[in-house]
């Protein structure tokens, strides 16, 4: 029984990677269709008609007012959506005010891969008679599927489905890292594990690290859109047309800060319980192993990306690679730490 609901397990994991894909390809088909409108909107405004130059005649209308090409777009410049309606709108709606059909196939194949993922490691965790994250695998499979929770759940208040390209692409690469090369049958826990702590800090932990992929994500588009940085100038070489019709570098920045300050406060608890299931499991709160280096360095890292947010020299690209940096460490504490450096943590893949 346990093999087999394991096994539909796999399936599930398996159909939510494919249907994340096809969110990927909508998501990337809008901002591709993004592009392409604001390319015609700049087209038609360089166009500028003939000036007549010669006085009118006799009896005649007056000489037309020589023409002035409006000023070109530029995203959280303040204009309405009704004032510019052949230009797509900053939450992605098109000229008769309705969202695309990809941008919409995009979000309701995110939900239903949510879903399906769901019922995955729900059925994991029956098959295991526990929280399905004790190691890397089931690590995995839950704390992707928490990204899109918090993904769609800040949709209810925040439109950011500008994201999801970058949520279901992430998703996806994790996906198939884990199911190829972290996947292990079900098997019983090691006595340190068998505690309450897993539910608490685990959890707790994966949740950050859901913030903190949101906050790297708008991080990055933040120095895209930041004038003068370099970052910002290799799109403008690559002619990235749809970062018009996104929110500019200080909405951008203020919507990261928010999602990062989430994410360091569970990351915070993460450590504190991480210490005091330490002093259960091993007789100690601290005791340098990688891990807890690495999950105190990631602490340090956004510490000094919140300071540094709140001191105004360093505000804008400055505190954006802060954030990119600590969610780097994120997936270096992951993908790196885990696998190729021995601890405490290593059975767990913790």
């Amino acid at each position: 029984m346990t093999q087999t609901l394991d096994e539909i397990s796999i399936i599930l994991i398996y159909s939510a990677m494919a249907v994340y894909a096809m969110a990927f390809v909508s998501f990337a088909l809008d901002l591709a269709r993004r592009s392409s409108t604001v390319k015609r909107v700049v087209t038609a405004e360089a166009k500028v008609p003939e000036v007549v130059g010669a006085a009118p005649r006799s009896g005649s209308s007056p000489a037309p007012a020589p023409y002035s090409a409006p000023a070109p777009y530029s995203a959280g410049s303040g204009d309405a959506a009704g004032d510019r309606p052949d230009l797509v709108a900053l939450d992605g709606r098109d000229e008769n005010g309705k969202r695309s059909i990809a941008l919409r196939l995009g979000v309701s194949f995110t939900i239903l891969a949510f879903v399906i993922q769901i019922a995955g490691v729900v059925l994991r965790g029956i098959a295991a008679s526990r929280v399905p994250w004790a190691n890397m695998y089931e690590f995995s499979i839950t704390g992707t599927v928490l990204i899109v929770a918090v993904f769609l759940l800040l949709l209810l208040r925040q439109d950011l489905r500008f994201l999801g390209t970058f949520v279901t692409g992430l998703v996806l690469v994790l996906l198939g890292v884990s199911t190829v090369n972290y996947y292990v049958a079900v098997a019983p826990l090691p006595p340190a594990l068998q505690s309450a702590w897993l539910v608490i800090h685990v959890l707790v932990a994966i949740l950050g690290t859901a913030f903190f992929a949101l906050g790297g994500a708008l991080s990055v588009l933040q120095l895209l859109q930041t004038r003068g940085d370099s970052v910002s100038r290799i799109a403008s070489a690559l002619r990235l047309r749809f970062l018009k019709t996104l929110p500019d570098a200080e909405t951008l920045e203020r919507l990261a800060y928010r999602v990062n300050i989430v994410g360091f406060v569970l990351w915070t608890f993460t450590l504190i319980a991480g210490a005091i299931w330490a002093e259960r499991a091993w007789g100690r709160y601290w005791g340098w192993d990688t891990k807890e280096v690495w999950t105190f360095i990631i602490w340090v890292i956004y510490a000094g990306y919140i300071h540094a947010r709140a001191t105004r020299g360093w505000r804008g690209s400055r505190s954006a690679w802060l954030a990119v940096i600590g969610f780097a460490a994120v997936l270096f504490n992951f993908g790196i730490v885990n696998v190729f450096f021995k601890g405490l943590h290593a059975y767990s893949g913790l």
